[in-house]
């Protein structure tokens, strides 16, 4: 018998470069399907952040809402009654800021974030000083006691990187304060539905902007006639708007998104009127654009 041997051969030129680019074509789908995962990844996480940011924004001011003109009806002298002079519990201020400290709303600053609005609640704190029964508390969790006003300021302003956040203000022990509720503000827009009828009859009539019910006083001069009547006392209920984006650009390119806090009808029949109520995309920061965006919207009414 007769032994063939066969000689071992390595892959020719011609199938090394297949073999090569076949394996390029592999590794960078595989790098391609990595980054998409990536890219997507982040994105949920973004979605999940501004969601969250959101959501806790609204419940601590709905909250603020719910607590302006709270008594302490345990302190109450029913003969007295309820003095007419007294400040309204709730005011606003349309396309401002304010300081961090100083006496409430009082020396107003230019806008900071496309129309911002300023909200302000007062009410009366509850229980013994200096820490009252924990019922009463301010915008940053203090109890506030029955001999003082507490207060819940709701403003937007810049951070130290120029970022803008809403804030809540409040008053403490000695001094004005504020804390950061939620960073990544576009715009934070509030309406007051107003009870305008003669004699008021506790339904309220329309929604009118800040600047809106301080036009209703105009018949008043200053003076008793002003606090006793001002339409801030008749104030039923907030709506409240919040347009918050996320950390960082989360799409290569996309059509031009127009948001309108408060709704489209609202936008074609105020927006000229109310800033910040519709905020197209493309009138951003070019570095603010292609992030993700929620926009968040409640109605609350007062007791």
């Amino acid at each position: 018998m007769k032994r063939h041997r066969t000689r071992q051969r390595g892959l020719t030129i011609p199938e090394l470069l297949i073999a090569l680019t076949i394996g390029a074509l592999i590794t960078l789908a595989g790098a391609s399907l990595l980054g998409i995962a990536n890219t997507s990844y982040a994105t949920q996480l973004d979605a999940a952040a501004v969601d969250d940011g959101g959501r806790y924004a609204l419940d601590l001011v709905a909250r603020a809402v719910r607590q302006a003109g709270l008594r302490d009806w345990d302190g109450f002298d029913p003969a007295a009654g309820i003095d007419p002079l007294a400040p309204p519990r709730i005011l606003g201020l349309d396309a401002r800021s304010i300081a961090k400290t100083g006496y409430g709303i009082d020396n107003p600053l230019p806008d900071a974030a496309n129309g911002s609005d300023v909200l302000a609640l007062r009410y009366q704190g509850a229980g013994p000083a200096p820490d009252g029964d924990g019922s009463a508390l301010n915008c940053a969790g203090f109890p506030v006691h029955a001999n003082e006003d507490g207060w819940s300021i709701f403003y937007v302003a810049n951070n130290a990187q120029g970022e803008a956040e809403l804030r809540c203000k409040y008053r403490g022990a000695s001094s004005w304060a504020a804390d950061a509720v939620v960073a990544g503000v576009d715009t934070f827009q509030v309406l007051y539905a107003v009870d305008t009828d003669t004699p008021a009859d506790g339904v309220a009539n329309v929604y009118l902007n800040a600047s809106g019910v301080s036009a209703l006083d105009a018949v008043y001069a200053p003076g008793p006639a002003l606090q006793e009547h001002t339409h801030w006392k008749r104030v039923l209920a907030v709506r409240i708007a919040l347009l918050l984006h996320g950390a960082r650009p989360s799409y290569l390119s996309r059509e031009t998104q127009v948001f309108d806090l408060f709704g489209a009808p609202y936008s074609d029949a105020r927006a000229g009127m109310d800033a910040g109520t519709r905020l197209p995309e493309d009138q951003l920061a070019p570095g603010l654009r292609l992030r993700e965006r929620h926009q968040f919207v409640t109605t609350v009414r007062l007791r």
